[in-house]
């Protein structure tokens, strides 16, 4: 049984029963049914069903936002745009998707081949709470367009979120098998993993998660993506626009209540203009407002979890500890729900525990760089390598910059945000494998070789 709280209010919502081993048994046995369909299906009819499923996303756009705001705290109007990235993510896959199926002809001494891109079959989904329908459905629509299947094992606090996009799915006329939500808990993973009928399987999450799940499909010899934790850095040099880097790092900390891997954790600024950066910065943490996630000038929400909120509070405390200035917030504040106010911690130690792991929640941490050399040393400096946004007008500062940091993403002057047509993903503890445009269709597509002599 999956019993959870509203964290806004503390509320217990209505408890979810859990799957047992034979009804998990038949989700199976009608996921493999519906490869062995689906994949002869011509492309124009996979395209056509997630326009259908864009449809329906679009409908009940608002149904689906309340339930991710009541599940996992985030504000409405962030829950609602979030619906509205899903919908542009199955019409980008739908438009522009057939050309990245296309065969791709070679010619040798001899002969020729054809490179052809063909599904794997079944693909299980490990997914996170923070974003409870993007990143569904950045493994969906690709899903659907390679002519593979998907069961979706979500995170625990999120059912409702994942029994919607089955509903969706299901609305828009999709083979029964064709896409599954897994009412399951961790323990049955692993046996998944290892079932044959699964050909692969993509996890966002933790870095511990990460390890048991790549541990896993190794021992199966399975493909698999992991998109994990980040500590991203968001790098100020003298040339930026300071008012408007203050005020894009800001929103870049603190939304989804500083719950997203790609939020921008470190603030690395150059020491020239670290003094009125970091007063510009403080302001418009400051001024951003914590509140029912439900109202619409609501920039802040509650924390997905209490045990999620107590564990960036602890965070903080070990910070302190390991010498750092809390210059203010991070406080709990005389609300019923899972909140903590947005904060800024200075003065941290680059060679502390805390320097070097991920916070999520709305706390930021400022570093001072005494030059570029060290800002691309501090930076590099944490486990994770996921993405970065760096500020500076210096074209060969811009160039250093995205050849230097050791991640999957960089942004130039803007907040780092994932986008339909660009890949998403990183390196060293952040993962492996992309997500979105061509690359993330293919990473679960067999790329075949046909040798011909005419």
């Amino acid at each position: 049984m999956f019993e959870t709280v509203n964290p806004a209010t503390g509320e217990p919502r209505p408890p979810i029963e859990e799957l047992d081993d034979n009804a998990l048994e038949a989700c199976i046995a009608r996921a493999a049914a519906a490869f062995a369909e689906w994949r002869l299906k011509p492309v124009d009819a996979r395209t056509a069903l997630l326009g259908r499923i864009a449809d329906a996303f679009e409908a009940n756009k608002d149904r689906l936002a309340r339930t991710a705001t009541e599940e996992m705290g985030k504000t409405l109007k962030s829950a609602v745009a979030e619906v509205e990235k899903c919908i542009a993510g199955f019409r980008f896959y739908a438009s522009d998707g057939p050309s990245f199926l296309e065969d791709r002809e070679v010619v040798y001494d001899g002969g020729r081949a054809i490179a052809r891109w063909q599904p794997l079959g079944p693909v299980l989904a490990i997914m996170p709470w923070n974003f409870p329908y993007w990143q569904v459905v950045r493994f969906l629509a690709p899903t659907i367009l390679a002519g593979n299947v998907g069961l979706l094992k979500h995170a625990s606090i999120t059912q409702g979120c994942g029994a919607l996009i089955e509903e969706m799915v299901q609305a828009a006329g999709a083979p029964e098998g064709l896409f599954q939500n897994l009412p399951i808990k961790s323990g049955k993973v692993d046996a998944l993993i290892a079932d044959e009928r699964i050909a692969a399987v993509t996890l966002t999450g933790s870095e511990g998660a990460g390890q048991k799940v790549a541990e896993a499909a190794g021992r199966a010899l399975k493909k698999v993506v992991l998109e994990l934790g980040g500590s991203d850095p968001f790098i100020v040099m003298p040339s930026a626009d300071l008012d408007k880097a203050a005020q894009v790092a800001a929103k870049a900390r603190i939304q989804n209540a500083g719950q997203s891997c790609i939020c921008a954790k470190r603030m690395i600024v150059h020491g020239d203009v670290y003094d009125a950066f970091l007063e510009k910065f403080t302001a418009a943490m400051a001024a951003a407002t914590l509140g029912d996630p439900m109202a619409p000038d609501t920039d802040i929400g509650p924390l997905s979890s209490f045990e999620q909120r107590d564990t960036v509070v602890e965070q903080v405390a070990r910070a302190r500890d390991q010498g750092a200035q809390l210059l203010f917030g991070a406080q709990k504040p005389d609300l019923p729900g899972a909140y903590l106010t947005p904060g800024i911690l200075c003065d941290v130690d680059p060679d502390s525990e805390i320097a070097r792991e991920e916070m999520f929640g709305p706390v930021a941490m400022v570093f001072r760089a005494s030059d570029l050399d060290a800002a691309v040393a501090l930076a590099n400096d944490v486990p994770f390598g996921l993405g970065s946004s760096i500020w500076t007008e210096d074209a060969e500062e811009r160039d250093r910059l995205i050849r230097d940091l050791q991640c999957g993403m960089v942004a130039v002057n803007q907040m780092l945000a994932s986008v339909p047509q660009a890949p998403f993903g990183g390196i060293k503890r952040s993962g492996h494998g992309r997500e979105l445009g061509p690359w993330g269709l293919h990473e679960f597509m067999n790329l075949k070789a046909v040798m011909l002599t005419e």
